[in-house]
């Protein structure tokens, strides 16, 4: 197989937590869960070619390349895939880090993804083979609904992907983060309440529904762990034409989503006045389509 074809750059979009419901814990340590995930237009890009040298190496640049560790997960993902489906030949990667470290919008599971797809694509498989998906599982647990970026309700420990949210619209959004990391083991520890695992628990009849109905069973564990959430989901929640706020993930990012762009550009504007120092993307919710996250 030719190393040229390695040669690509990658789109890694950011995903969003609309709900999040912990279910209950495992006897395995991990945690059942429901969660419809979408995807944003931010999102983190990765250069790829062959390695002039032996081994895989990785460059991180960007507004949040001081806070990724080199030993990240794209390079988990590459050594994952050999041990489990065939030789890559040693790659140099170039990881542009648009997406908040530790944020609970997935940046280090959409990298994961992304390279997942490029290797899937050299070795003739669909970046939903099942090979793939099973790697994507191993590494964590929101990899595997990134592989396609597209809106869904995931279950289980990330693995049982429902079928695609039809109908699904863009929607205008605006995501801050108070600049804390938040670390996902340390909300999980926060989190007291155990919930008896349901059976089944069903997808409410449309996304609207669901994100004004729903909610992240892990905000208050993410505010105990970092307090600094509070008044940015306060904030949000009173900002003309914002549809509530919410926590994506484990955090501290936050978001709220809006029916018009207009009105999310001029809520972005005042909530700048009131935090000055947040980092804020003013942006849309989207579906990827799969050609569109290969650039070449």
């Amino acid at each position: 197989m030719a190393e040229a074809g390695y040669s690509a750059a990658l789109i890694a979009p950011a995903k969003l937590n609309l709900s999040l419901t912990v279910l209950g814990k495992r006897p395995d340590g991990l945690h059942e869960l429901v969660s419809l995930v979408a995807f944003a237009d931010l999102h983190d890009r990765l250069s790829v070619a062959p390695a002039t040298g032996p081994d895989d190496t990785i460059t991180v640049t960007g507004p949040f390349s001081d806070r990724l560790q080199q030993d990240n997960l794209v390079l988990q993902a590459i050594a994952a895939f050999r041990g489990t489906i065939g030789p890559v030949p040693a790659l140099s990667i170039t990881l542009h880090k648009t997406i908040p470290v530790a944020a609970g919008l997935g940046g280090g599971s959409a990298d994961a993804a992304a390279i997942l797809r490029l290797l899937a694509r050299q070795h003739g498989l669909a970046p939903m083979a099942p090979s793939i998906q099973a790697i994507a599982a191993r590494l964590g647990a929101d990899i595997p609904v990134c592989l396609e970026s597209r809106c869904r309700y995931m279950r289980g420990t990330g693995t049982i992907l429902d079928p695609e949210e039809v109908g699904f619209a863009a929607q205008p959004a605006l995501l801050v983060n108070p600049g804390t990391a938040v670390p996902t083991g340390a909300v999980f520890a926060a989190f007291a309440r155990e919930k008896q695992a349901a059976k089944d628990v069903p997808a409410p009849a449309s996304l609207a529904r669901a994100v004004v109905a729903g909610s992240n069973d892990l905000q208050t564990a993410a505010i105990a762990v970092a307090p600094d959430i509070a008044p940015i989901l306060t904030a949000l929640a009173a900002l003309p034409g914002a549809a509530g706020a919410r926590l994506s993930g484990s955090g501290a990012s936050c978001f709220t989503l809006f029916e018009k762009a207009q009105a999310r550009d001029r809520a972005a504007a005042q909530f700048r006045q009131t935090f000055p120092y947040s980092w804020m993307h003013a942006g849309t919710l989207r579906n990827w389509d799969m050609d569109e996250l290969f650039v070449c």
